[in-house]
């Protein structure tokens, strides 16, 4: 079987696909969904969901820190990465001894392709439309929200936000906001007083990748900005955690307006 991944490589595939390594959480997520469990031989420590597979899995190294080693004693005949969350040359040494489908997610319908591609290359095709088109419903269903201004942080010590070329920022803009870094690329690091002197309405902390808490809020919030803690799985995880996303955004939306009559944070 040859296949065309998401960044145009082509990938030449037994039938049926019997060992995967996954290098990516969201996706591994996905293949759990899909009903792949004795397909899928190995993940990457930051696989966490499901738990069973985390327990259970052989783990390969991390997402940027991939193990060759141990991906060849599983003999894999299919691994799953992603343009952005694995390391190129990486990829591209494994895909000199064994069939690499990288996917490239920057927004939802991109997501979704990615979705019901690998569905196809899995034998799952039709469990992974079924999917897709849920997801694609539940989005579809989600109120419009008057646009917020807002930044969406991932780390401390420097503050990094997501730029406009991210998934995030897609999600964003789905969940009501509009990213006031969207003129960035990537994760560009700023300044406490950039940040502060930006025009963001609310300010978005994430609990991935840097686990911000509460206490990490404080500095913003006494200069008069609404803060929020929020699941970075859902606005950054785009497999099969997408279908839990809108509902989590409608949330979202009314802490935000609790917060604005003096209720701050979460």
């Amino acid at each position: 079987m040859q296949v065309t991944d998401q960044t145009g490589s082509l990938v030449v595939l037994s039938r049926p696909v019997q060992r995967i390594v996954s290098l990516v959480p969201s996706q591994t997520e996905l293949l759990a969904a899909l009903n792949l469990d004795e397909q899928v031989v190995g993940i990457t420590k930051f696989c966490v969901h499901p738990e069973n597979w985390f327990r259970t899995k052989t783990r390969i190294g991390g997402t940027k820190q991939v193990h060759p080693d141990r991906v060849r004693a599983l003999a894999p005949d299919l691994i799953i990465a992603n343009k952005e969350e694995n390391v190129k040359e990486q990829v591209e040494a494994l895909a000199a001894e064994f069939p690499v489908w990288v996917s490239d997610v920057n927004d939802l319908p991109s997501a979704l392709s990615m979705i019901r591609d690998i569905g196809i290359i899995t034998d799952r095709g039709q469990p992974a439309g079924q999917l897709a088109d849920k997801i694609a419903t539940a989005f579809a269903k989600l109120a419009s929200f008057p646009p917020k201004k807002a930044a969406y942080l991932i780390w401390k010590e420097p503050y990094m936000v997501a730029g406009g070329d991210t998934f995030i920022n897609d999600m964003l803009t789905h969940a009501g906001f509009e990213n006031v870094f969207a003129s960035q690329n990537r994760y560009p690091a700023v300044s406490e007083e950039a940040l502060l002197n930006s025009n963001a309405e609310v300010f978005l902390f994430s609990s991935e990748p840097y686990p911000f808490r509460p206490q990490h809020l404080e500095t913003f919030q006494r200069a008069g900005r609404t803060c929020l803690l929020v699941d970075g799985e859902l606005f950054s995880w785009y497999g099969s955690r997408l279908l839990q996303a809108p509902a989590y955004f409608s949330i979202l939306q009314q802490q935000i307006s609790q917060a604005a009559n003096g209720v701050h944070g979460t």
